[in-house]
């Protein structure tokens, strides 16, 4: 799934892509949420068993994306950027984000702005995705 600031596409072998005024609704399903705590035993035991060589990498986990646009209801499965699990607060601020792309009051332009000014060179942990999130939806309140 891409996110431009015309445009929502779902790529891979069943393509679409929608501009956002055509989108109605957009909705993210089984979100993996953890607590802090059970985020942090699940990188010590990955970090254990790596280094016992008892660990393989997996897959991310998969979340459903459905978008609603016009009289057309699509669903795919996306592949979370979260390295164990997303916070609830970060989920929470991710959808609120999401439903002002669709009602028109943001653009993701936003996101493509905080990037090329902020350069990170690592993959950033809840509490700065949490930080990013509050930034951008705070002009929105």
């Amino acid at each position: 799934m891409f996110l431009s600031p015309t445009e929502l596409s779902v790529t891979g072998p069943d393509q679409h892509v929608w501009g956002w005024e055509d989108v109605t609704d957009l909705q993210v399903l089984d979100v993996p949420v953890r607590s802090a705590a059970v985020r942090w035993a699940t990188r010590v035991t990955t970090v254990a068993a790596a280094a016992l060589d008892a660990w393989v990498p997996g897959s991310p986990p998969q979340m459903t994306v459905v978008v609603h646009a016009r009289d057309q209801r699509v669903e795919t499965l996306v592949l979370s950027a979260a390295d164990t699990a997303y916070t609830q607060r970060e989920v929470d601020l991710s959808l609120g984000l999401l439903s002002h792309f669709v009602r028109g009051s943001a653009s993701p332009s936003t996101l493509t702005q905080w990037w090329a000014e902020n350069r990170p060179t690592e993959v950033l942990r809840s509490r700065r995705r949490e930080a990013a999130l509050e930034g951008w939806l705070a002009p929105l309140l």
